[in-house]
């Protein structure tokens, strides 16, 4: 899905940890968000690091060492995404913080993909978006 909307719309994706968890099983999350991560890279893909990111430190006031580190982890995608809770401003603080600290760390890895070449001639896409129409 990824590699076919390259050139022809923009795209960004969510990682969604929950969803990913519930369909997938705990214990393949954290597989299958690494893989999404280095297509997305590989593909110049803009990602967003969802679910529960400092959800405890948001709506308690009190951060969790899981938290943190996931926080830490969410450098490598472009955008994080918080939810709203009456600590909101301390849990941006706190990931702000971290995510300065993280940057000096952690690189995001070089993709190990050969290059990705066009598989088809433009000529196609427009054969296949007026398919598409009628």
């Amino acid at each position: 899905m990824i590699l076919s909307t390259i050139g022809r719309t923009q795209l960004g994706i969510m990682i969604a940890r929950g969803d990913l968890a519930i369909e997938l099983g705990s214990i393949r999350m954290a597989e299958i968000q690494e893989e999404i991560l280095w297509v997305c890279e590989a593909a110049h893909v803009p990602v967003i690091w969802a679910t529960q990111v400092l959800e405890t430190l948001a709506k308690n006031g009190i951060n969790s060492r899981p938290e943190i580190t996931d926080a830490a982890m969410s450098v490598r995608a472009e955008c994080v995404m918080l939810n709203k809770g009456p600590y909101i401003l301390d849990a941006l603080n706190v990931l702000d913080s971290i995510l300065i600290r993280m940057q000096e760390h952690q690189h995001k890895k070089s993709s190990r993909l050969r290059a990705l070449k066009q598989w088809s001639s433009p000529s196609f896409y427009k054969l296949q978006d007026r398919l598409l129409v009628e």
